[in-house]
């Protein structure tokens, strides 16, 4: 790796903890977790701190600016599949309690330990869905803990593949979130989390690394096609749900200890509009 790209890499996990030290991170309850929106200037603080890390995308609009993030995003640690377990137990900590994660859709927070495949459990959702591109749980996208959140194991299972879309009816146990035939609609708030993971995905999977084109379409029931809908929803929810204090952490855990590299639309929610 060039040597200005790991003094950039510095440089940032140093503003990033400056960052990091300003921020009060509020105390979350299940049900609430997620819900707690930064302050202007903590905002204005984190662009500044990751104004070097993307250097390459500035002035860019559309496919260049697509196009200039994915180089950035692309210079990434990969992790196994097993490590992910690790990880999220490190990005998905509950700011509450230590011991615990918070779910995804449900907003309960469980004991790290109950990772596992068995009823009252949480496992690693894959939030682009694994068979929206056929890439299981290989190093790559099927390790990217940019889209891998904690979830409860039967609140997963009702979730499937489906694509993502308004309406439907309550999930048992689901914090809020709903499902029918074709389409799941995760709790309010955590719908732009959920939004920013897949414009994520659709950047930095390109189809130029052996991996297949990700891209984000206006459907429901894509199958197995490297396809994820429904694009003009996942855009009303980023807009309605911006990032809070818990997503803004995760991204710098991620970078930090992990992957080393960022989701942009984290740290720049304005791009998602630039670019789709």
């Amino acid at each position: 790796m060039p040597a200005v790209r790991i003094r950039r890499r510095k440089a940032v996990a140093l503003a990033s903890a400056a960052v990091l030290a300003g921020l009060a991170v509020p105390a979350l309850t299940p049900a609430a977790a997620g819900a707690s929106t930064p302050a202007p200037e903590t905002r204005a603080a984190a662009v500044a701190a990751y104004a070097d890390y993307y250097e390459g995308a500035e002035g860019k609009t559309g496919e260049a600016l697509k196009s200039a993030l994915n180089s950035i995003i692309s210079d990434q640690t990969k992790l196994s599949y097993s490590a992910v377990w690790d990880a999220l137990k490190e990005t998905d900590e509950d700011p509450s309690n230590s011991g615990n994660v918070i779910l995804l859709y449900s907003g309960v927070s469980r004991s790290k330990s109950l990772n596992g495949g068995d009823v009252g459990d949480w496992n690693r959702e894959h939030v682009w869905a694994k068979s929206h591109g056929d890439f299981g749980t290989s190093t790559g996208p099927g390790t990217d803990i940019h889209h891998l959140r904690p979830a409860d194991v039967q609140v997963n299972s009702v979730r499937g593949n489906k694509d993502f879309d308004n309406g439907g009816s309550a999930v048992a146990n689901g914090g809020g979130s709903l499902t029918d035939a074709d389409s799941f609609e995760p709790r309010d708030a955590v719908k732009g989390d959920v939004a920013r993971m897949i414009l994520y995905m659709a950047v930095r999977y390109e189809g130029t690394d052996g991996w297949p084109d990700l891209e984000p379409n206006n459907s429901v029931s894509n199958g197995s096609a490297p396809y994820i809908g429904k694009l003009s929803v996942l855009k009303e929810w980023h807009e309605q749900d911006p990032p809070d204090t818990f997503e803004q952490r995760r991204n710098d855990v991620i970078f930090d200890s992990y992957q080393h590299n960022r989701n942009p639309f984290i740290d720049h929610p304005e791009w998602v509009e630039s670019i789709w």
